[in-house]
């Protein structure tokens, strides 16, 4: 009786071993459950680090090859402006022969200015520089003047007859400064003048024969015309200036002045 008792008891203990044992064992397809202290161990907590606010002049400093590649495409969206030297011309043009354009611009300026040692520099070494008071060229009447005599004309108080008035027929005998007030810049040409180049603008009833004194295969000319002054007498004080220049080679000369108004 003894022996059985410990025989079921003995039973009874495996049973429940073996119950326990089943009860352990994780069903399939079912992960074991960890305890907090393992997913700790082996599952290191990750912290993200904040992101450093960038300074604004870190923001906007660019690496070299960036600053180069900038300024390239600066140069190329925006073409610097080409530099002119003291003369006016762009000094790429330097040392080249100036257009008729060019010359005349230099020559109405230094008109202007009184700067007669400017303006005898253009004038031509062997024909001189003649001025004519009206479109019409007189030849044997109107005076030329060498580039030494120019350069000290606005000084000289001698009195020269310089043809006749239009209309009255008496003589212009004036000093070369009181003559450059009547009949050469006697207007604001540079200011207020349309311009031409090798083309009338102003026609008055005084003969034009500059074509035919400066044939236009050898010579240039350049006008600069004011319409009207006084909108009251209606354009009738109309005024030009012509600079004539003879080609040489590529270059030009100066060898005429005339001065052209309206006259009855």
């Amino acid at each position: 009786m003894y022996f059985a008792k410990k025989i079921g008891g003995l039973a009874l203990i495996a049973a429940m071993l073996w119950l326990t044992a089943c009860s352990g064992t994780p069903e399939a397809g079912t992960e074991p459950k960890q305890t907090p202290e393992q997913t700790q161990e082996q599952t290191p907590v990750q912290t993200q680090k904040p992101i450093p606010e960038q300074a604004p002049e870190q923001t906007e400093k660019q690496t070299p090859e960036q600053t180069s590649t900038a300024q390239s495409a600066a140069t190329t969206e925006s073409p610097q402006e080409t530099e002119t030297s003291s003369t006016g011309q762009p000094q790429d043009l330097e040392g080249l022969p100036p257009l008729v354009e060019e010359a005349a611009t230099t020559v109405i300026r230094s008109i202007k200015n009184k700067d007669m040692k400017q303006l005898a520099a253009w004038v031509h070494r062997d024909k001189g520089l003649r001025f004519s008071p009206y479109a019409y060229v007189d030849t044997k009447n109107d005076l030329v003047f060498t580039r030494e005599e120019v350069e000290g004309l606005m000084n000289d108080s001698t009195k020269r007859v310089w043809r006749t008035f239009a209309g009255s027929g008496d003589l212009i005998e004036l000093t070369f400064a009181d003559y450059y007030k009547r009949f050469v810049y006697d207007a604001d040409f540079i200011q207020k003048a349309e311009i031409a180049v090798n083309k009338g603008l102003g026609q008055g009833t005084t003969i034009n024969n500059l074509n035919e004194v400066y044939p236009k295969e050898q010579y240039d000319f350049v006008e600069y015309h004011i319409a009207g002054i006084d909108p009251s007498v209606e354009g009738m004080d109309w005024r030009s200036l012509r600079l004539v220049f003879e080609k040489i080679g590529e270059d030009h000369a100066l060898v005429g002045i005339i001065h052209d108004q309206w006259t009855p």
